[in-house]
């Protein structure tokens, strides 16, 4: 299942940063995770300050 990114996102780009395979992107409120490029590595979880990513 694709990481999803809850609504706890600060906006930081961590976890875009960290992304391999550019799969988060800026969102009007918080960063958005493509599921069809998202990997499932776990890199975007493991950065964030706030937990905001987690899988489905």
């Amino acid at each position: 299942m694709a990481f999803v990114i809850s609504d706890d996102c600060i906006m930081c780009g961590a976890c875009a940063e960290e992304c391999p395979v550019s799969a988060i992107s800026e969102g009007d409120a918080k960063y958005a995770i493509d599921p069809d490029a998202c990997i499932e590595c776990g890199a975007c979880a493991d950065t964030c300050p706030v937990g905001a990513p987690s899988q489905e």
